[in-house]
Formats: C-alpha cells, structure tokens, sequence
C-alpha cells in the first residue's frame, strides 16, 4: 500500500468540474453536531476502512468537531446523502481531511462536482495552500479524481500492511 500526498498552492490551478444533474446540492453544516460527523465517517469510510477514529468516544468526537478550524460540508440529492467533505485549517493551509462518497452515488459523476466546490471552499476560507493525502484503499479513482482538479502529487510513501 502506498500514500499519496497532493497540493495546490493557487486557485487559479482549479480544474472545476460540475454536475449536470439540478437536484444535487451542497451546504456547510453551519451548526455543528459531532454525532453527524461521526456518522458520516462511518457511513462513508467503512468501504474505505477508514478506522482511525472508530474508537473515539463522544468526548473525542465533540472536541474534534467544535473546533473552529474545522467545517463539515455535505452534498445531497433528494434530500439523501451524496457525499460529504471536512475541511481543517492549520495555519495557512487548508487539508481536505476527508471527502468520500456514499456507495450508490459512486460513478454518477458526482465526485468531480464535490470536490471542485471542496478545493473552492478552502480557497474561500483564505487558504495558501491545499493538500489531501489518498492511499491505495481509496477508491481506486480518488488519485485520479485529485489529479483531475489540478492537485499536483509532491510525495508518495510506500507502506507495508
């Protein structure tokens, strides 16, 4: 397993891509609820094996959701959940600390709508630079997805499992 490590030092390096489709919207959870992110994660990474938070506690969850460096945006179709992006803010940068999509939304050509409006959603919030790691649990067009958007890859750290 390897991990891939991408940036983007200028919104002007932003390839948008948008969806056709008018019934797809996103919104910023503006009110913070720790048990939507802790559903979320859940809900999207278990087909990703995304295990480093499932032991928090709810403590955990709260602190790492009512943090002011972090937001939670979500997308949605029907009122049903597409996908889901958190921002976290350190400094000047801005990591893309999750984005997934729920699994029958995969391949619909959503992913290239929700991450365009991630990558601008960090520049909006004054980043200097952009960056997201994957890794080869990922789905296996995440890389391609980042790359498509203009995020350059600077590192790449082969792993044993």
């Amino acid at each position: 397993m390897s991990t891939y490590y991408l940036e983007m030092t200028s919104k002007n390096e932003l390839l948008k891509k948008c969806c056709s489709d008018r019934e797809f919207s996103i919104a910023e959870m503006e009110i913070k609820q720790w048990d939507v992110n802790k559903f979320l994660y859940g809900f999207i990474g278990k087909q990703w094996l995304w295990r480093d938070k499932l032991s928090w506690s709810d403590e955990q969850w709260s602190a790492y959701t009512l943090d002011e460096n972090l937001k939670t945006f979500i997308g949605f179709k029907k009122a049903s959940i597409v996908g889901y992006y958190e921002l976290k803010k350190v400094k000047d940068d801005v990591e893309i600390a999750y984005f997934g999509l729920a699994p029958e939304f995969i391949g619909k050509g959503y992913g290239g709508h929700l991450l365009s409006d991630c990558i601008e959603q960090a520049w909006l919030w004054g980043a200097k630079r952009v960056w997201v790691h994957t890794c080869d649990l990922d789905h296996s067009s995440a890389l391609k997805n980042y790359q498509a958007r203009g995020l350059r890859l600077y590192k790449t750290i082969p792993e044993n499992v």
